[in-house]
């Protein structure tokens, strides 16, 4: 019997040793904290020290670099051991988020006359057209046209793209819901947009799918995996290897698409 708790696709998840995790969490009020730096192999590396209630010392890689939450009772001298121990991960990531800090700059729209941005895999092009009277997608310019007065402002550009791309999502995201469903032997309930920052799906076990729907900023074989994901919660309410092997049974290749998604950022708007 499946749990009734919602399943999701993370923009990020990873554990490990040490009760590590790669979002950085709130701190706890009024803990004390302190800055410190130490050399992992032939790098220097800073850190934010804060003492807390746990019984573990753990570590979280973030937009803000390296944190570590430790008990009360620890050394310095070993919370220092543990960071040693775990230098190759702590390095590794504190390079994958300097490349994702880059990678989200680099997706930042600028919402003006001849501004840029991803549909379906492929830029396509913002133009002001004062002489059109709806919003016009020319496929072979790929060149959205927008109704708007020549000096119209960012905020006027943005929500009219905007709700353009929010009703292609819901075109393309349906058939697609529907398709892997019925190969999944499925009961997909209701399928609603999201707009969450660090997910890009989720499902319920009562057959409701929600999609973030900055998804059609993607390629289709990555839209497809995030549905086929989704759906295959209604059988698999967890990420046990019976579920991978329900996603693979529709998706043979699906690891190709799950590894592109992890490199994609949530386009900045």
């Amino acid at each position: 019997m499946p749990s009734k708790r919602p399943a999701s696709l993370l923009q990020d998840s990873q554990l490990s040793l040490f009760d590590v995790a790669p979002e950085i969490t709130p701190a706890e009020p009024g803990a004390p904290r302190s800055l410190r730096e130490l050399w992992l192999g032939q790098h220097r590396v800073g850190y934010e020290l804060k003492r807390a209630r746990r019984r573990s010392i753990g570590f979280v890689v973030g937009p803000q670099g390296l944190r570590v939450s430790a008990p009360r009772w620890v050394p310095v001298t070993e919370i220092e051991r543990a960071l040693h121990h775990k230098g190759d991960w702590i390095l590794r990531k504190l390079v994958e988020q300097r490349e994702r800090q880059q990678r989200i700059q680099a997706s930042r729209i600028e919402w003006l006359d001849g501004g840029r941005l991803p549909y379906l895999g492929e830029p396509l092009t913002l133009v002001i057209a004062p002489s059109e009277r709806e919003v016009v997608w020319d496929a072979a310019t790929r060149q959205l046209r927008l109704p708007l007065p020549g000096g119209a402002s960012a905020e006027q550009i943005r929500d009219l793209a905007q709700a353009w791309l929010q009703a292609r999502a819901t075109e393309d995201f349906l058939p697609r819901c529907h398709r892997f469903a019925d190969q999944l032997g499925v009961a997909m309930k209701s399928l609603r947009l999201s707009s969450a920052q660090t997910r890009w799906g989720s499902a319920s076990a009562d057959g409701s799918i929600r999609l973030n729907w900055r998804l059609i900023h993607f390629a289709p074989a990555i839209i497809d995996y995030v549905v086929a994901h989704e759906l295959a919660h209604l059988r698999e309410m967890n990420h046990s290897p019976a579920f991978w092997d329900t996603v693979r049974s529709v998706l043979p290749d699906f690891e190709r698409s799950r590894d592109a998604l992890r490199e994609e950022s949530i386009v900045a708007q």
